[in-house]
Protein backbone atom coordinates (compact mmCIF):
# COMPACT_ATOMS: atom_id res chain seq x y z
CA UNK A 1 0.00 0.00 0.00
CA UNK A 2 2.73 2.72 0.92
CA UNK A 3 4.08 2.71 -2.62
CA UNK A 4 0.95 2.60 -4.38
CA UNK A 5 0.51 6.01 -1.94
CA UNK A 6 4.13 7.34 -3.28
CA UNK A 7 2.61 6.71 -6.89
CA UNK A 8 -0.04 8.25 -6.12
CA UNK A 9 1.41 11.33 -4.63
CA UNK A 10 4.20 11.78 -7.00
CA UNK A 11 1.74 11.77 -9.82
CA UNK A 12 -0.57 14.36 -7.96
CA UNK A 13 2.42 16.58 -7.11
CA UNK A 14 3.76 16.56 -10.27
CA UNK A 15 0.11 17.27 -11.91
CA UNK A 16 -0.20 20.07 -9.58
CA UNK A 17 3.36 21.78 -10.19
CA UNK A 18 2.71 21.66 -13.89
CA UNK A 19 -0.69 23.04 -14.08
CA UNK A 20 0.46 26.82 -13.61
CA UNK A 21 3.21 26.91 -16.19
CA UNK A 22 0.68 25.02 -18.67
CA UNK A 23 -2.13 27.68 -18.12
CA UNK A 24 -0.10 30.39 -18.51
CA UNK A 25 1.63 28.48 -21.70
CA UNK A 26 -2.55 27.76 -23.03
CA UNK A 27 -2.71 31.63 -22.89
CA UNK A 28 0.36 32.66 -24.65
CA UNK A 29 -1.03 29.51 -27.23
CA UNK A 30 -3.95 31.12 -27.61
CA UNK A 31 -5.51 28.09 -26.35
CA UNK A 32 -8.77 30.24 -24.70
CA UNK A 33 -12.03 29.84 -27.06
CA UNK A 34 -14.65 32.65 -27.15
CA UNK A 35 -17.48 31.75 -24.60
CA UNK A 36 -19.91 29.14 -26.10
CA UNK A 37 -24.45 29.54 -25.97
CA UNK A 38 -23.56 26.45 -23.84
CA UNK A 39 -20.71 27.14 -21.33
CA UNK A 40 -21.78 28.35 -17.32
CA UNK A 41 -18.40 30.06 -17.23
CA UNK A 42 -18.41 34.04 -17.71
CA UNK A 43 -15.23 34.54 -18.90
CA UNK A 44 -12.62 33.04 -21.39
CA UNK A 45 -10.29 30.45 -19.58
CA UNK A 46 -7.64 28.99 -20.94
CA UNK A 47 -7.17 24.95 -21.83
CA UNK A 48 -4.69 22.36 -22.52
CA UNK A 49 -5.08 21.40 -18.92
CA UNK A 50 -4.36 17.69 -19.78
CA UNK A 51 -0.83 18.63 -20.50
CA UNK A 52 0.11 18.53 -16.65
CA UNK A 53 -2.04 15.47 -16.53
CA UNK A 54 -0.23 13.69 -18.63
CA UNK A 55 3.24 13.94 -17.37
CA UNK A 56 1.95 13.19 -14.29
CA UNK A 57 0.80 10.19 -15.40
CA UNK A 58 4.06 9.53 -17.13
CA UNK A 59 5.90 10.32 -13.79
CA UNK A 60 4.15 7.92 -12.03
CA UNK A 61 4.99 5.25 -14.29
CA UNK A 62 8.03 6.21 -14.19
CA UNK A 63 8.30 5.92 -10.18
CA UNK A 64 6.56 3.43 -10.24
CA UNK A 65 8.75 1.05 -12.41
CA UNK A 66 11.65 1.56 -10.28
CA UNK A 67 9.54 0.38 -7.02
CA UNK A 68 10.30 -3.11 -5.49
CA UNK A 69 6.45 -4.27 -5.63
CA UNK A 70 5.28 -2.56 -8.17
CA UNK A 71 7.93 -3.21 -11.25
CA UNK A 72 6.57 -6.62 -11.56
CA UNK A 73 3.83 -5.02 -13.06
CA UNK A 74 6.07 -4.06 -16.26
CA UNK A 75 8.22 -7.33 -16.07
CA UNK A 76 5.30 -9.61 -15.98
CA UNK A 77 2.98 -8.04 -18.89
CA UNK A 78 2.66 -5.58 -21.23
CA UNK A 79 -0.13 -3.09 -20.23
CA UNK A 80 1.58 -0.72 -18.43
CA UNK A 81 3.22 0.08 -22.22
CA UNK A 82 -0.05 -0.87 -23.95
CA UNK A 83 -1.77 1.96 -21.22
CA UNK A 84 1.15 4.48 -21.79
CA UNK A 85 0.96 4.19 -26.14
CA UNK A 86 -2.72 5.05 -25.76
CA UNK A 87 -2.77 7.84 -23.31
CA UNK A 88 -0.66 9.21 -25.25
CA UNK A 89 -2.07 9.10 -28.81
CA UNK A 90 -5.55 10.09 -27.57
CA UNK A 91 -3.63 12.98 -25.36
CA UNK A 92 -2.11 14.37 -28.67
CA UNK A 93 -5.39 14.31 -30.62
CA UNK A 94 -6.94 16.30 -27.01
CA UNK A 95 -4.31 19.23 -27.63
CA UNK A 96 -4.73 19.62 -30.91
CA UNK A 97 -9.16 19.69 -30.76
CA UNK A 98 -8.29 21.87 -27.38
CA UNK A 99 -6.69 24.45 -29.62
CA UNK A 100 -8.12 23.85 -33.05
CA UNK A 101 -11.93 22.09 -33.04
CA UNK A 102 -11.34 18.94 -34.49
CA UNK A 103 -14.44 17.34 -36.07
CA UNK A 104 -16.25 14.73 -34.04
CA UNK A 105 -16.10 11.89 -36.01
CA UNK A 106 -12.66 12.62 -36.24
CA UNK A 107 -11.90 12.46 -32.25
CA UNK A 108 -14.07 9.10 -32.53
CA UNK A 109 -11.66 7.55 -35.27
CA UNK A 110 -9.12 8.07 -33.00
CA UNK A 111 -10.53 6.91 -30.07
CA UNK A 112 -10.62 3.63 -31.24
CA UNK A 113 -7.00 3.87 -32.81
CA UNK A 114 -5.93 4.33 -29.53
CA UNK A 115 -8.02 1.42 -28.02
CA UNK A 116 -6.70 -0.70 -30.83
CA UNK A 117 -3.45 0.53 -29.92
CA UNK A 118 -3.65 -0.98 -26.43
CA UNK A 119 -4.97 -4.30 -27.74
CA UNK A 120 -2.21 -4.94 -29.63
CA UNK A 121 -0.63 -4.54 -26.80
CA UNK A 122 -2.52 -7.25 -25.20
CA UNK A 123 -4.73 -4.74 -23.08
CA UNK A 124 -8.07 -6.94 -24.06
CA UNK A 125 -10.78 -8.59 -22.65
CA UNK A 126 -9.56 -12.03 -22.68
CA UNK A 127 -12.69 -14.25 -20.64
CA UNK A 128 -15.92 -12.83 -18.67
CA UNK A 129 -16.45 -14.36 -15.11
CA UNK A 130 -20.19 -14.77 -14.95
CA UNK A 131 -22.32 -15.66 -11.87
CA UNK A 132 -23.57 -19.12 -11.62
CA UNK A 133 -21.51 -20.56 -15.21
CA UNK A 134 -17.46 -19.61 -14.72
CA UNK A 135 -15.34 -18.36 -17.25
CA UNK A 136 -16.50 -18.02 -19.96
CA UNK A 137 -13.34 -17.41 -22.98
CA UNK A 138 -14.68 -15.24 -25.78
CA UNK A 139 -12.93 -15.40 -28.93
CA UNK A 140 -10.56 -12.52 -29.84
CA UNK A 141 -12.59 -10.46 -31.98
CA UNK A 142 -15.35 -10.81 -29.22
CA UNK A 143 -12.96 -9.29 -26.58
CA UNK A 144 -11.32 -6.94 -29.04
CA UNK A 145 -14.82 -4.94 -29.69
CA UNK A 146 -16.00 -5.60 -26.21
CA UNK A 147 -12.43 -3.57 -25.35
CA UNK A 148 -12.87 -0.90 -28.33
CA UNK A 149 -16.68 -0.42 -27.02
CA UNK A 150 -15.84 -0.03 -23.17
CA UNK A 151 -12.81 2.48 -24.31
CA UNK A 152 -15.10 5.00 -26.56
CA UNK A 153 -18.08 4.61 -24.37
CA UNK A 154 -15.99 5.38 -21.41
CA UNK A 155 -14.02 8.31 -22.52
CA UNK A 156 -16.93 9.90 -24.10
CA UNK A 157 -19.18 9.54 -21.08
CA UNK A 158 -16.34 11.75 -19.21
CA UNK A 159 -16.05 13.95 -21.62
CA UNK A 160 -19.89 14.45 -21.70
CA UNK A 161 -19.69 15.04 -17.89
CA UNK A 162 -16.76 17.74 -18.14
CA UNK A 163 -19.26 20.94 -17.78
CA UNK A 164 -18.61 22.67 -14.85
CA UNK A 165 -15.65 23.26 -12.81
CA UNK A 166 -14.17 20.37 -10.88
CA UNK A 167 -16.90 18.28 -11.98
CA UNK A 168 -15.42 15.73 -14.33
CA UNK A 169 -11.77 15.69 -12.20
CA UNK A 170 -14.19 14.91 -9.22
CA UNK A 171 -16.52 12.09 -10.35
CA UNK A 172 -13.17 10.40 -11.91
CA UNK A 173 -11.61 10.49 -8.56
CA UNK A 174 -14.75 9.26 -6.57
CA UNK A 175 -14.44 6.44 -9.33
CA UNK A 176 -10.73 5.90 -9.24
CA UNK A 177 -10.85 5.50 -5.66
CA UNK A 178 -13.76 2.89 -5.16
CA UNK A 179 -12.15 1.10 -8.30
CA UNK A 180 -8.40 1.10 -6.53
CA UNK A 181 -10.03 -0.58 -3.35
CA UNK A 182 -11.69 -3.17 -5.75
CA UNK A 183 -8.62 -4.21 -7.46
CA UNK A 184 -6.71 -3.71 -4.52
CA UNK A 185 -8.68 -6.19 -2.55
CA UNK A 186 -8.32 -8.64 -5.10
CA UNK A 187 -5.16 -8.17 -5.65
CA UNK A 188 -3.93 -8.49 -1.85
CA UNK A 189 -7.07 -10.18 -0.36
CA UNK A 190 -7.24 -12.74 -2.87
CA UNK A 191 -3.59 -12.94 -4.21
CA UNK A 192 -4.42 -12.56 -7.56
CA UNK A 193 -1.39 -10.77 -8.96
CA UNK A 194 -3.16 -10.17 -12.27
CA UNK A 195 -5.11 -7.28 -10.77
CA UNK A 196 -1.89 -5.61 -9.87
CA UNK A 197 -1.69 -3.55 -12.90
CA UNK A 198 -5.76 -2.37 -12.54
CA UNK A 199 -4.50 -1.79 -9.01
CA UNK A 200 -1.77 0.60 -10.39
CA UNK A 201 -3.33 2.68 -13.18
CA UNK A 202 -6.14 3.88 -10.44
CA UNK A 203 -3.61 4.81 -8.32
CA UNK A 204 -2.47 6.91 -10.96
CA UNK A 205 -5.66 8.03 -12.10
CA UNK A 206 -6.27 9.29 -8.46
CA UNK A 207 -3.12 10.98 -8.51
CA UNK A 208 -4.18 12.93 -11.57
CA UNK A 209 -7.17 14.14 -10.72
CA UNK A 210 -6.00 15.47 -7.00
CA UNK A 211 -3.38 17.13 -8.93
CA UNK A 212 -5.43 19.27 -11.27
CA UNK A 213 -8.68 19.51 -8.76
CA UNK A 214 -7.36 23.02 -7.09
CA UNK A 215 -6.61 24.53 -10.22
CA UNK A 216 -10.30 23.92 -11.71
CA UNK A 217 -12.61 23.65 -8.74
CA UNK A 218 -15.00 27.24 -9.14
CA UNK A 219 -14.03 29.52 -10.01
CA UNK A 220 -11.49 27.42 -12.66
CA UNK A 221 -8.11 29.09 -13.26
CA UNK A 222 -7.66 26.03 -16.39
CA UNK A 223 -10.01 23.43 -18.17
CA UNK A 224 -8.56 20.14 -18.21
CA UNK A 225 -10.03 20.07 -21.93
CA UNK A 226 -10.47 17.22 -24.35
CA UNK A 227 -6.76 16.54 -23.57
CA UNK A 228 -7.65 15.49 -20.14
CA UNK A 229 -10.87 14.30 -20.19
CA UNK A 230 -10.67 12.20 -22.77
CA UNK A 231 -7.40 10.54 -21.05
CA UNK A 232 -8.78 10.24 -17.84
CA UNK A 233 -11.86 8.57 -19.53
CA UNK A 234 -9.06 6.31 -21.47
CA UNK A 235 -7.23 5.07 -18.23
CA UNK A 236 -10.21 4.53 -16.20
CA UNK A 237 -11.45 2.08 -19.17
CA UNK A 238 -8.05 0.23 -18.89
CA UNK A 239 -8.61 -0.23 -15.59
CA UNK A 240 -12.24 -1.73 -16.36
CA UNK A 241 -10.58 -3.81 -18.88
CA UNK A 242 -7.74 -5.39 -17.27
CA UNK A 243 -9.41 -6.53 -13.80
CA UNK A 244 -12.75 -7.64 -15.88
CA UNK A 245 -10.91 -9.37 -18.70
CA UNK A 246 -7.95 -10.35 -17.58
CA UNK A 247 -8.38 -11.67 -14.46
CA UNK A 248 -8.77 -15.55 -14.31
CA UNK A 249 -11.48 -16.58 -11.88
CA UNK A 250 -10.35 -20.01 -12.14
CA UNK A 251 -7.03 -19.02 -10.21
CA UNK A 252 -8.75 -18.20 -6.94
CA UNK A 253 -9.94 -21.92 -6.70
CA UNK A 254 -7.16 -22.43 -3.91
CA UNK A 255 -8.83 -20.05 -1.62
CA UNK A 256 -12.71 -20.16 -2.15
CA UNK A 257 -12.85 -23.75 -3.41
CA UNK A 258 -14.03 -23.95 -7.18
CA UNK A 259 -15.01 -21.89 -10.27
CA UNK A 260 -18.05 -21.38 -9.18
CA UNK A 261 -18.12 -20.21 -5.42
CA UNK A 262 -15.55 -17.82 -6.56
CA UNK A 263 -17.40 -16.33 -8.97
CA UNK A 264 -20.65 -15.77 -6.50
CA UNK A 265 -17.82 -14.50 -4.14
CA UNK A 266 -16.96 -11.72 -6.34
CA UNK A 267 -20.14 -11.18 -8.42
CA UNK A 268 -20.79 -7.58 -8.01
CA UNK A 269 -17.13 -6.99 -9.17
CA UNK A 270 -17.07 -10.14 -12.36
CA UNK A 271 -20.97 -9.51 -13.64
CA UNK A 272 -20.00 -9.06 -17.26
CA UNK A 273 -18.77 -5.01 -17.75
CA UNK A 274 -21.30 -4.43 -14.94
CA UNK A 275 -18.84 -3.11 -12.34
CA UNK A 276 -17.00 -0.83 -14.87
CA UNK A 277 -20.29 0.60 -15.47
CA UNK A 278 -21.39 1.51 -12.21
CA UNK A 279 -18.37 3.37 -11.81
CA UNK A 280 -18.97 5.89 -14.06
CA UNK A 281 -22.93 5.46 -13.79
CA UNK A 282 -23.52 9.39 -13.77
CA UNK A 283 -21.34 9.77 -16.79
CA UNK A 284 -23.30 6.94 -18.96
CA UNK A 285 -26.55 7.73 -17.91
CA UNK A 286 -25.98 11.31 -19.18
CA UNK A 287 -24.29 10.20 -22.55
CA UNK A 288 -27.40 7.89 -23.35
CA UNK A 289 -30.04 10.58 -22.57
CA UNK A 290 -28.01 13.05 -24.51
CA UNK A 291 -27.64 10.45 -27.46
CA UNK A 292 -31.74 10.00 -27.28
CA UNK A 293 -32.34 13.86 -26.42
CA UNK A 294 -30.66 14.90 -29.72
CA UNK A 295 -31.58 12.27 -31.83
CA UNK A 296 -35.10 13.00 -31.37
CA UNK A 297 -34.52 16.12 -32.08
CA UNK A 298 -32.82 15.48 -35.35
CA UNK A 299 -29.80 16.55 -34.39
CA UNK A 300 -26.25 14.82 -34.57
CA UNK A 301 -25.88 12.63 -31.50
CA UNK A 302 -22.54 14.88 -31.12
CA UNK A 303 -24.28 18.14 -31.53
CA UNK A 304 -23.28 20.02 -28.15
CA UNK A 305 -26.48 21.16 -26.06
CA UNK A 306 -27.20 22.64 -22.70
CA UNK A 307 -29.41 19.67 -21.84
CA UNK A 308 -26.83 17.60 -19.46
CA UNK A 309 -27.72 16.69 -16.09
CA UNK A 310 -26.03 19.37 -14.71
CA UNK A 311 -27.15 21.88 -16.64
CA UNK A 312 -30.55 20.90 -15.49
CA UNK A 313 -29.23 21.13 -11.73
CA UNK A 314 -28.55 25.00 -12.55
CA UNK A 315 -31.37 25.30 -14.12
CA UNK A 316 -33.76 24.24 -10.93
CA UNK A 317 -31.98 26.37 -8.62
CA UNK A 318 -29.02 24.96 -7.96
CA UNK A 319 -25.54 27.06 -7.52
CA UNK A 320 -22.96 26.13 -9.39
CA UNK A 321 -20.67 24.28 -6.63
CA UNK A 322 -24.16 23.03 -5.05
CA UNK A 323 -24.33 21.24 -8.26
CA UNK A 324 -20.85 19.81 -8.66
CA UNK A 325 -21.32 18.71 -4.95
CA UNK A 326 -24.81 16.96 -5.80
CA UNK A 327 -23.15 15.05 -8.57
CA UNK A 328 -20.37 14.16 -6.45
CA UNK A 329 -22.19 12.96 -3.76
CA UNK A 330 -24.50 10.25 -5.82
CA UNK A 331 -21.84 9.04 -7.76
CA UNK A 332 -19.99 8.50 -4.31
CA UNK A 333 -23.14 6.72 -3.57
CA UNK A 334 -23.39 4.59 -6.87
CA UNK A 335 -19.26 3.27 -6.30
CA UNK A 336 -18.73 3.09 -2.80
CA UNK A 337 -22.45 1.05 -2.39
CA UNK A 338 -21.40 -1.28 -5.06
CA UNK A 339 -17.77 -1.51 -3.36
CA UNK A 340 -19.70 -2.37 0.36
CA UNK A 341 -22.13 -5.18 -1.59
CA UNK A 342 -19.20 -7.02 -3.08
CA UNK A 343 -17.65 -7.48 0.63
CA UNK A 344 -20.93 -8.46 2.10
CA UNK A 345 -23.51 -9.12 -0.65
CA UNK A 346 -25.59 -11.20 1.88
CA UNK A 347 -25.96 -7.62 4.40
CA UNK A 348 -29.38 -6.13 4.11
CA UNK A 349 -27.96 -3.22 6.26
CA UNK A 350 -25.65 -2.45 3.16
CA UNK A 351 -28.88 -2.51 0.97
CA UNK A 352 -31.10 0.05 3.66
CA UNK A 353 -27.98 2.39 4.13
CA UNK A 354 -28.05 2.83 -0.41
CA UNK A 355 -31.47 3.24 0.09
CA UNK A 356 -31.83 5.86 2.93
CA UNK A 357 -28.44 7.87 1.69
CA UNK A 358 -31.04 7.71 -2.31
CA UNK A 359 -33.89 9.27 -0.35
CA UNK A 360 -31.02 12.21 1.13
CA UNK A 361 -30.23 12.55 -2.45
CA UNK A 362 -33.64 12.82 -3.75
CA UNK A 363 -33.66 16.02 -0.94
CA UNK A 364 -30.92 17.70 -1.91
CA UNK A 365 -31.71 18.00 -5.47
CA UNK A 366 -35.34 19.42 -4.59
CA UNK A 367 -33.62 21.49 -2.27
CA UNK A 368 -34.43 24.86 -4.65
CA UNK A 369 -37.74 24.13 -4.54
CA UNK A 370 -38.46 24.34 -1.14
CA UNK A 371 -38.57 27.79 0.62
CA UNK A 372 -38.50 27.62 4.42
CA UNK A 373 -40.09 29.93 6.30
CA UNK A 374 -37.26 30.75 8.95
CA UNK A 375 -38.76 32.52 12.40
CA UNK A 376 -38.00 35.97 13.39
CA UNK A 377 -35.68 35.26 16.35
CA UNK A 378 -33.22 32.67 13.84
CA UNK A 379 -32.61 35.63 10.92
CA UNK A 380 -29.81 36.07 12.34
CA UNK A 381 -28.45 32.57 12.72
CA UNK A 382 -29.54 31.75 9.02
CA UNK A 383 -28.27 32.45 5.81
CA UNK A 384 -29.31 35.73 3.86
CA UNK A 385 -31.15 33.79 1.02
CA UNK A 386 -33.56 32.39 4.44
CA UNK A 387 -34.21 35.97 5.61
CA UNK A 388 -38.07 36.97 4.88
CA UNK A 389 -37.04 40.87 3.96
CA UNK A 390 -34.68 39.38 1.55
CA UNK A 391 -37.27 36.92 0.26
CA UNK A 392 -39.52 40.23 -0.25
CA UNK A 393 -37.29 42.41 -1.71
CA UNK A 394 -36.39 38.87 -4.18
CA UNK A 395 -40.03 38.96 -4.70
CA UNK A 396 -40.38 42.70 -5.41
CA UNK A 397 -37.38 42.39 -8.14
CA UNK A 398 -39.36 39.34 -9.82
CA UNK A 399 -42.74 41.53 -10.28
CA UNK A 400 -40.71 44.64 -11.42
CA UNK A 401 -40.38 43.85 -14.59
CA UNK A 402 -43.84 43.16 -15.12
CA UNK A 403 -44.83 46.67 -13.89
CA UNK A 404 -42.62 48.25 -16.06
CA UNK A 405 -44.10 47.03 -19.16
CA UNK A 406 -47.33 47.44 -18.19
CA UNK A 407 -47.25 51.28 -18.34
CA UNK A 408 -48.68 54.20 -16.14
CA UNK A 409 -52.12 53.10 -16.21
CA UNK A 410 -51.74 49.59 -15.29
CA UNK A 411 -48.98 50.02 -12.61
CA UNK A 412 -51.35 53.04 -11.05
CA UNK A 413 -53.66 49.84 -10.52
CA UNK A 414 -50.52 47.99 -8.78
CA UNK A 415 -49.65 50.70 -6.47
CA UNK A 416 -47.50 47.93 -4.25
CA UNK A 417 -45.09 47.44 -7.22
CA UNK A 418 -41.73 48.49 -7.10
CA UNK A 419 -40.24 49.72 -10.48
CA UNK A 420 -37.04 50.75 -11.20
CA UNK A 421 -36.28 54.39 -12.58
CA UNK A 422 -33.10 54.51 -12.49
CA UNK A 423 -33.10 51.80 -15.15
CA UNK A 424 -34.98 53.97 -17.34
CA UNK A 425 -37.85 51.88 -18.52
CA UNK A 426 -40.58 53.33 -20.60
CA UNK A 427 -44.25 52.51 -19.98
CA UNK A 428 -46.49 51.98 -23.54
CA UNK A 429 -46.91 55.64 -23.99
CA UNK A 430 -43.49 56.27 -23.43
CA UNK A 431 -43.51 57.93 -20.09
CA UNK A 432 -41.43 56.53 -16.98
CA UNK A 433 -42.61 54.33 -14.81
CA UNK A 434 -41.70 55.34 -11.32
CA UNK A 435 -42.42 53.69 -7.70
CA UNK A 436 -44.57 53.91 -4.84
CA UNK A 437 -43.62 57.73 -3.36
CA UNK A 438 -44.33 59.19 -6.56
CA UNK A 439 -47.71 56.99 -7.05
CA UNK A 440 -48.57 58.71 -3.74
CA UNK A 441 -47.67 62.18 -5.05
CA UNK A 442 -49.70 61.95 -7.90
CA UNK A 443 -52.71 61.05 -5.87
CA UNK A 444 -52.04 63.38 -3.42
CA UNK A 445 -51.65 66.37 -6.35
CA UNK A 446 -55.24 64.80 -7.64
CA UNK A 447 -56.79 65.23 -4.04
CA UNK A 448 -56.20 69.03 -3.83
CA UNK A 449 -57.16 69.49 -7.58
CA UNK A 450 -60.48 68.59 -7.00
Amino acid sequence: MREYLLTLCITAAVTYLLTGPVRKFAIVAGAMPEIRARDVHREPTPRLGGIAMFFGLCAGLLVASHLTNLDQVFEDSNEARALLSGAALIWLLGVLDDKFEIDALIKLGAQVIAAGVMILQGLTILWLPIPGVGTVAVTPWQGNLLTVALVVITINAVNFVDGLDGLAAGMVCIAATAFFLYSYRIWYGYGAEAAAPATLFSALLIGMCLGFLPHNLHPARIFMGDSGSMLIGLVLAASAVSVTGQLDVEALNVDLGGTREATHAMVPVFIPLIMPLTIIALPMADLVLAIVRRTWRGQSPFAADRGHLHHRLLEIGHSHSRAVLIMYFWSALIAFGALAYSVNSASMWIVLGVVFLSAIGLVLLLLPRFTPRTPRWMEAFVPPRYRRARRRAADASRQAPATADAGPADAAEQPGTRTPVAAGVSGVNGATAVGPRAHMADRRRAGSSR
